[in-house]
């Protein structure tokens, strides 16, 4: 399994239009960089969801749930996008300051690359996030295998 972290601004589409939604695919990602790491997405990844701008904290953990496929508002044809499923709130939510604050996570891409929208997240970053945010391996596990168990979307765009 890998690990991503993904940013939105609040005010355009929040953590909670997300989990409104439950399923829902991520357009409009015009970096190539960005649309790289979408298109090296499995399905079954897990991915930070990240206030930009606004707030500039962890709120959320999402599933990738489709391969990569056209963004059909790319009227150039050149960059997809995948979808997401909302599986928990971060308990505590990490903001960027905490984040900037902790030596282990100097190097991760939220950091080195601040204008990247969708970015990497290595085991190590994920597992002090996660303990940051107070969300416990097990009740990671837990909601993952909740939302597997009454999905019918793994896997459809």
């Amino acid at each position: 399994m890998n690990y991503w972290l993904i940013k939105s601004e609040p005010f355009k589409w929040s953590w909670d239009d997300h989990k409104k939604k439950k399923v829902e695919h991520w357009d409009g990602v015009r970096n190539y960089q960005a649309s790289n790491n979408m298109k090296a997405m499995e399905i079954g990844d897990l991915a930070f969801f990240y206030h930009s701008n606004e707030g500039k904290e962890i709120v959320g953990i999402v599933q990738c749930v489709s391969g990569y496929y056209p963004d059909p508002s790319d009227a150039k044809e050149r960059f997809g996008m995948v979808n997401f499923k909302a599986i928990c709130d971060m308990p505590n939510p990490v903001t960027l300051a905490d984040i900037k604050a902790t030596k282990s996570l100097q190097e991760m891409a939220l950091i080195k690359q601040m204008r990247l929208s969708v970015g990497p997240v290595r085991q190590k970053e994920w597992d002090t996030i996660c303990k940051m945010g107070e969300l416990s391996p097990s009740a990671l596990d837990k909601a993952v295998k909740e939302h597997q168990k009454t999905s019918n979307d793994i896997g459809k765009k």
